[in-house]
């Protein structure tokens, strides 16, 4: 009879062993539907955290267990090249990346820095806090802090004074504030302060430009004189007498007279009741020069007239 050692039956042992093992393994294979967002590697089941790869994204870790997922949720960014969702820096609702400065939303209770794109406590100078969609918005340019809207400041920067709740360049003299664009423009000739581009719009007049009518000029008109004006620090233009063209220091001293008129020792008079009373009396007023005495002058108009 053959016998057949212990050691010769190892080997079909274990090979039978083996066969079973895979017929199991086989029994055991997942062969109904993925769900939609496994990819094209299968799956072990019909849930989304049982695909062996995914189309869109995969969340989670091995640790803790991942699924495919169309988008990630919030805290997270889409990463295609390697088609994980990737956590976002802390305090970041929405991101773009890792990096502190590629927040696009934020967390509850912090503000969105649009222009840095970090999420902040507290809006830095130049910023104000939009309550509604928790954002931090830009001041306006000359705005150093600001409240509820661009142009409400509180502070203004250097070069701005503070107007109500506006920031208005700090004019140099002789400029003004103009309302568009809000920039100093220069006064008028002759105007060391004003309030506008016109003549009109004058504050004040320089020393050499005496003002007719509240306008700075660099010399009066014609029938006016240059004239000192109480608590005024420029010269302002007097008119002179009616009959004059022309005066000088005062309004009564004219140096040129209107057509129709003569001048008589500082006077204007007219040519039709310049008339003469008595021959000898007007003859002495002249002699003793009294002619330059308006009260002789209407009595004895011809003869102070006369030369000599």
């Amino acid at each position: 009879m053959l016998e057949i050692s212990a050691s010769e039956m190892e080997p079909s042992k274990a090979a039978l062993l083996q066969s079973q093992v895979e017929i199991v393994e086989e029994e055991e294979e997942y062969t109904g539907l993925c769900h939609p967002e496994c990819g094209d590697q299968g799956c072990d089941g019909p849930n989304a955290d049982q695909c062996l790869n995914c189309i869109h994204y995969s969340l989670g870790s091995v640790k803790s267990g991942r699924m495919c997922v169309s988008s990630c949720p919030s805290g997270f960014f889409g990463d295609k090249g390697a088609r994980r969702c990737r956590r976002c820096y802390k305090g970041c609702e929405r991101c773009f990346g890792r990096g502190p400065n590629q927040c696009t939303a934020c967390k509850r209770s912090l503000y969105h820095h649009q222009e840095m794109n970090t999420c902040v406590v507290l809006c830095p100078p130049g910023f104000y806090p939009e309550e509604r969609q928790k954002r931090c918005l830009k001041c306006h340019q000359s705005c150093k802090k600001c409240v509820g809207e661009p142009d409400k400041c509180t502070a203004c920067k250097d070069g701005f004074s503070l107007a109500g709740e506006s920031c208005v360049p700090e004019c140099q003299p002789a400029t003004y504030l103009s309302r568009e664009p809000r920039r100093c423009e220069s006064c008028p000739a002759g105007c060391p302060a004003c309030a506008g581009p016109g003549e009109v719009d004058c504050a004040a007049c320089a020393r050499e430009a005496p003002a007719p009518e509240w306008r700075c000029v660099p010399a009066c008109p014609e029938g006016f004189y240059p004239g000192e004006s109480h608590g005024l620090p420029h010269k302002v233009c007097k008119r002179c007498d009616d009959h004059c063209l022309a005066c000088e220091g005062s309004g009564g001293n004219c140096i040129k007279c209107k057509e129709g008129f003569s001048l008589l020792s500082g006077s204007c008079v007219t040519n039709e009741t310049c008339t003469n009373a008595d021959k000898t009396f007007c003859e002495m007023v002249k002699s003793n020069k009294l002619c330059e005495k308006k009260l002789f002058v209407q009595f004895c108009c011809q003869t102070c007239l006369m030369a000599g």
